[in-house]
C-alpha cells in the first residue's frame, strides 16, 4: 500500500481559450488619436476633404466611444490631458480650431464641421444644440452655421429635426422668437425650415405639428407665415409676368381667384397683392407731372380686376391704405393721390362709405396732412351728395 499523497493536479501553465465574440475591444483612445492626425495630416487643410477623410473613417474607426477625443483633436490639434494641456509626445494634427485663421467666414466652416459629426451620440448632440442656441442668441456666431442642418443624410435620419427643437428651445429662451427671426432673415434661411424634413414631409402640417408637440408653437407659427409670404411673392411674381405679357384680364382674374381659394387668401390680402402687381407690371416716368397722367392711364386699364376683389367694404378700405402707403413711399406719386382715388371711385372700385371711413378714422399717419388736405374737396362733394340723396328720398317718403 502506496502510503504516499498523491499531488493534485494544477492549472500550471495551462491556457484557455476565448472566443472572439466575448472578447471586450480594449478602450484604446491613444491608438484612436494616432488613426484620426494621420489621416488629417495626409489630407491638408481643405475642409471638404478632411470632411470626406472623416465620413469615410467612421464605418471603421468607432465615433461614438471616441466622440470626445475627437472633438480634442478637431478642437485644439490632440487629446488634451488634464489641465487642458496637449501631451507633447503625441503626434498632433496643424487641422484643427485652434491653428485656424481669425475670421468669420474661416470659424462658420469649422463649425459646420465640427456640429455635425454624425458620431456624437444623442446626448451629446443634445448638449451641443443647446450651446449653439445660446451663442446664436448672443450673436457669437452667425445663423448661417445652420446650412449644415440641411445635409441630405441628416434630414433623413431625422438628426436634423431633433437637433434643431433642442437648439431653437435654447435660442428662444436665451431671447425670443423676434430675435431667431432677424437672424434667419439676415442669412436668408426665414424661408428654409421646411427643409429641416425630407421631401415627403416637407409641408406646414407636419412642420407645425412636429415642432408644436415639442413646445415649439412660436416657432411653428412663424415657419407658417413665412410659407405663407412666399407663396404670396410667388402670386405676385406670376401676376406681373402675366401683365406684361399682356393677358386678357379675364384670364388673369380666374387665375387669380383659384390662387387665393388654393392658399386660402382672404380678400383683402389679395387686393394688397393685386395693387403690388399691377403697380410692379410698369415701369414709371421720373417726373411727377408725367406719372400722374401715366398711372391714371394704367389703372383706369386694371380697374375691371381691382373690382373683382373689392366685393367687400374691407377689401376698399385696405386697397385704400395700399394706396396711400404707395403715394406715400414713391414720392413721384404724392400729388397723385387724390386722382387715383377719384379714378377708382367713377370706376366703381371704391364706394363713398370706404372713402369717407378712411378720410375720417382709417387712414395711416404716413402722408396723412397731405393726403387729407388732397381729399377735403372730393369728401365734401360726397357728403353733399349723400345729403340730397336723403332729401331726395324724404321728399319721395
Amino acid at each position: 500500500m502506496n502510503n504516499q499523497k498523491q499531488q493534485k493536479p494544477t492549472l500550471t501553465g495551462q491556457r484557455f481559450k476565448t472566443r472572439k465574440r466575448d472578447e471586450k475591444e480594449r478602450f484604446d483612445p491613444t491608438q484612436f488619436q494616432e488613426s484620426i492626425v494621420q489621416g488629417l495630416n495626409q489630407t491638408g487643410t481643405d475642409l471638404e476633404a478632411v470632411a470626406k477623410f472623416l465620413d469615410a473613417s467612421g464605418a471603421k474607426l468607432d465615433y461614438r466611444r471616441y466622440a470626445e477625443t475627437l472633438f480634442d483633436i478637431l478642437v485644439a490639434g490632440g487629446m488634451l490631458a488634464p489641465g487642458g494641456t496637449l501631451s507633447d509626445d503625441m503626434t498632433r494634427t496643424e487641422f484643427c480650431l485652434f491653428t485656424a485663421q481669425e475670421d468669420l467666414e474661416t470659424m462658420q466652416a469649422y463649425a459646420q464641421l465640427l456640429l455635425f459629426l454624425k458620431g456624437f451620440t444623442e446626448s451629446e448632440r443634445n448638449k451641443l444644440a443647446m450651446l449653439t442656441g445660446i451663442l446664436l442668441a448672443n450673436g457669437n456666431i452667425s445663423a448661417s452655421i445652420l446650412n449644415s442642418l440641411f445635409n441630405e443624410n441628416l434630414v433623413k435620419e431625422g438628426v436634423s429635426a431633433a437637433f434643431a427643437v433642442k437648439l431653437f428651445k435654447s435660442w428662444i429662451n436665451e431671447k425670443d422668437i423676434n430675435s431667431v427671426a432677424a437672424s434667419l432673415r439676415k442669412v436668408g434661411m426665414d424661408n428654409r425650415l421646411m427643409e429641416l424634413f425630407p421631401a415627403n414631409k416637407r409641408s406646414c402640417e407636419h412642420f407645425s405639428k412636429y415642432f408644436t408637440d415639442a413646445g415649439l408653437k412660436e416657432l411653428s407659427d412663424f415657419a407658417r407665415n413665412q410659407q405663407s409670404i412666399g407663396a404670396r411673392k410667388e402670386l405676385q411674381k406670376e401676376l406681373q409676368e402675366q401683365m406684361s405679357r399682356g393677358d386678357p384680364q379675364k384670364e388673369i382674374i380666374a387665375f387669380t381667384k383659384e390662387e387665393m381659394k388654393k392658399a386660402s387668401l382672404s380678400e383683402q390680402a389679395m387686393i394688397g397683392i393685386i395693387w403690388t402687381s399691377v403697380m410692379s407690371s410698369v415701369e414709371w416716368n421720373k417726373k411727377e407731372e408725367l406719372v400722374t397722367e401715366q398711372a391714371i392711364k394704367h389703372l383706369k386699364q386694371y380697374s375691371p380686376l381691382l373690382k373683382a376683389f373689392t366685393s367687400q367694404g374691407l377689401s376698399e378700405l385696405s386697397l385704400l391704405l395700399k394706396i396711400q402707403e404707395y403715394c406715400y413711399d414713391n414720392i413721384h406719386f404724392m400729388k397723385a393721390f387724390q386722382k387715383i382715388v377719384v379714378l377708382l371711385y367713377k370706376a366703381d372700385v371704391l364706394s363713398e362709405e370706404a372713402i369717407l371711413k378712411w378720410y375720417t378714422e382709417a387712414h395711416l399717419a404716413k402722408g396723412k396732412s397731405v393726403f387729407l388736405e388732397q381729399m377735403k374737396k372730393f369728401v365734401e362733394w360726397l357728403k353733399n351728395a349723400e345729403e340730397e340723396s336723403e332729401s331726395d328720398e324724404e321728399e319721395a317718403d
